[in-house]
């Protein structure tokens, strides 16, 4: 397993923001700035948000491939933020899904996270949302097998455990899998540890997030802010132990979303959590704060 950044968890610094939460930092980085970061922390790979690229781009891509081979980092092409599909309501997103799929084709990405939707896309039945979805998911993996690629659907606070099962059994696939997003799924009351002892053995991307409860709408993301890997509610030793005992191979890429307040910055809370994943991975505690 490689640790890894996902480039989302420096969304501000691309541009996004959480209204009303989150403020500007009042400077941006590029690619290029988030890809010498990556390097300085001495990680060995990235995931790369397509939300924040042009996949359309071919010449940045070709110069990401480039840049990527250069420092030996291993690589995950992300699509889908916010909503993706938007739970199977919006199949006219497979254009850009697929637009994307080439995109990671020439980048040399062998996985490509995708989300089906969002927070507040569901549907009303998880039957109705089924049907609308397979079609869609069943049209990208054929596409995705002949590109070479593994698409890896996300727990994207939109899809509960047992359905995520279902579409990877419907869809069948080598080519189709999950995208474990360690802190997701408490967002929705599942219990984090039954959650990752089903997905595992079909996970082949991962965000490696944590989270603390800081009371308020609990249907928010200001209730679930995210923390330093090691620092929250998540079990990272088990994590890293279930994910061992299926044979994961893949990249751990930390992710952070909406930082909780008396984290610092974005910088600080992921060089914590680099070391802490760091130490997880060899058999040690996190470290504790302060």
């Amino acid at each position: 397993m490689q640790i890894g950044i996902d480039s989302y968890s420096f969304h501000r610094f691309f541009g996004e923001t959480y209204p009303g939460i989150e403020a500007d930092p009042g400077k941006r980085l590029t690619v290029w700035d988030f890809l010498d970061h990556v390097v300085s922390l001495g990680v060995g790979a990235v995931s790369l948000e397509s939300a924040f690229l042009d996949a359309g781009d071919t010449a940045l891509i070709d110069d990401l491939r480039r840049k990527l081979d250069a420092q030996g980092l291993e690589r995950v092409w992300a699509w889908g933020h916010p909503r993706g599909f938007r739970s199977g309501q919006e199949p006219a997103a497979m254009e850009d899904a697929r637009r994307s799929l080439r995109a990671a084709q020439s980048l040399g990405a062998g996985v490509m996270r995708i989300c089906a939707g969002g927070r507040g896309t569901r549907m009303a039945s998880w039957p109705q949302m089924r049907e609308a979805l397979l079609p869609l998911l069943s049209d990208l993996t054929r596409e995705a097998q002949r590109a070479g690629v593994v698409l890896a659907v996300e727990n994207h606070i939109d899809l509960f455990a047992d359905e995520l099962l279902d579409l990877v059994e419907s869809i069948g696939s080598p080519y189709f899998g999950i995208c474990l997003d360690t802190a997701n799924n408490l967002r929705m009351y599942e219990n984090p540890r039954e959650v990752l002892r089903k997905l595992a053995p079909h996970t082949k991307a991962t965000h490696i997030k944590d989270i603390i409860a800081l009371g308020g709408d609990p249907g928010t993301i200001a209730f679930w802010p995210s923390v330093a890997t090691g620092e929250g509610l998540i079990d990272m030793a088990e994590v890293v132990s279930v994910l061992r005992g299926v044979n994961y191979g893949g990249v751990l890429a930390i992710e952070i979303d909406y930082l909780a307040p008396g984290q610092g910055d974005e910088f600080a809370a992921l060089a914590r959590s680099v070391t802490n994943l760091r130490r997880i991975l060899d058999g040690q505690p996190a470290l504790p704060r302060g």
